[in-house]
């Protein structure tokens, strides 16, 4: 296969029997993985880790740093396309890949998606709606923001963070005076606090050949600024949800998406939807796509990237997914063994267990959402 091939050129089918490349080892490489050597794919990871749970999964796994030039070299010399299950990929890497491998998702969307000010701007050039912001690089940026966006209000990082990591809250113009870690050398956007109904999530999916579908959206709780479940259908009306499955579209088209893009939404008391974040790769809000919907997103990813027909996105049953976080582990594992069958348990195989680390997660099923609220509330009451 020539690999200095442009993107349309390359916009063929790979079929089973090729070697897809997986740039970080996590649960979501797990996942991709798994699903893909059922499609008859082979899989090579490269991570830090010598022991993640990617590397159970895959053929070979090369251990690695993300910025490890040769052994991205040696990935895209023995693989027919490489995909990412992270956005935090250095970027000599990236472009290395680009003009030696076939990396269908291309460095760009990572260069929009892990920067939050250049995401805004992005989706607010598509017309797609955002919460108010100002950028932030100096302090007096963010007292004349807070100024004009009112308080309270959100302060995030421009770059890292997430599960609530470098995101603090201001109730006061006094607070944001005295905020003492702010950095002069970081950027930051700082947003206008949202009172939303509720926050959703809408998994689509972009071929290399043009080809998009949507997921139903999810309705996501959090604790403690982590996931903690996803309920599908989500519980809001019919025209809202085909507005947020459109919204999911137009990003998906918009930024040129290859693969998988989650869109998380705030869902105003008004009905208003405003795009918060996206993340251009499978997603902890779709992982109830694995037992609930006829393709899960890790085979819809797959499919996408080699040029395959989109799979159906149809929802087989109502569904809630919890998070199983460190904390959590010992209690699910000695209370699994008494779970009706209409809760499934997923591991990810990770060695150590630490408070707020995604360790797993639960799917619920029901015949009716009232059924799956019913069963959700029995594992709740064993979940912290």
């Amino acid at each position: 296969m020539n690999k200095l091939m442009t993107r349309e050129q390359q916009a063929k089918r790979l079929l089973p029997g090729s070697t897809i490349g997986i740039l970080g080892g996590g649960q979501l490489g797990r996942m991709i993985a798994l699903e893909g050597k059922k499609m008859g794919y082979r899989f090579i990871t490269l991570d830090p880790a010598k022991d993640c749970p990617g590397s159970q999964a895959a053929d070979r796994h090369i251990v690695a740093g993300f910025d490890d030039l040769e052994a991205a070299r040696i990935l895209a010399e023995e693989t027919d396309l490489i995909t990412y299950e992270f956005e935090n990929v250095d970027d000599k890497v990236v472009r290395s890949l680009e003009s030696s491998a076939f990396l269908p998702q291309g460095g760009e969307l990572l260069r929009i998606t892990r920067h939050r000010i250049r995401e805004k701007q992005a989706l607010e050039k598509a017309g797609v709606p955002v919460a108010p912001y100002r950028v932030v690089k100096e302090r007096t940026d963010l007292i004349d923001g807070g100024r004009s966006l009112g308080y309270p209000c959100v302060l995030k990082t421009a770059t890292g963070g997430y599960d609530g990591k470098g995101q603090w809250v201001f109730q006061s113009e006094e607070e944001a005076a005295a905020f003492d870690q702010f950095h002069p050398h970081q950027e930051y956007v700082l947003e206008q606090w949202i009172p939303f109904e509720k926050e959703i999530s809408v998994i689509a999916a972009r071929s290399t050949l043009g080809e998009v579908k949507t997921y139903p959206p999810a309705w996501n709780i959090h604790r403690r600024q982590i996931l903690h479940q996803s309920i599908v259908p989500a519980p809001v009306d019919d025209p809202t949800l085909k507005q947020a499955e459109q919204l999911a579209e137009k990003v998906a088209e918009s930024l040129d998406v290859a693969g998988l893009i989650a869109v998380e939404m705030f869902l105003l008391k008004d009905g208003t939807l405003l795009v918060n974040e996206l993340a251009p790769r499978p997603h902890n809000s779709g992982h109830y796509t694995y037992d609930a919907c006829l393709t899960s997103q890790f085979e819809q990813h797959i499919r996408a990237l080699c040029g395959l027909p989109l799979g159906s996105t149809r929802l087989l049953s109502p569904v809630a997914m919890v998070n199983i976080l460190g904390e959590d582990v010992e209690r699910v594992m000695k209370e699994m063994v008494h779970y009706p069958p209409e809760v499934k348990v997923h591991w990810y195989g990770k060695s150590e267990s630490r408070p707020g680390r995604k360790m797993g997660h639960l799917t619920v099923l029901g015949s009716s959402p009232e059924e799956v609220m019913d069963l959700l509330k029995g594992v709740n009451t064993e979940l912290k």
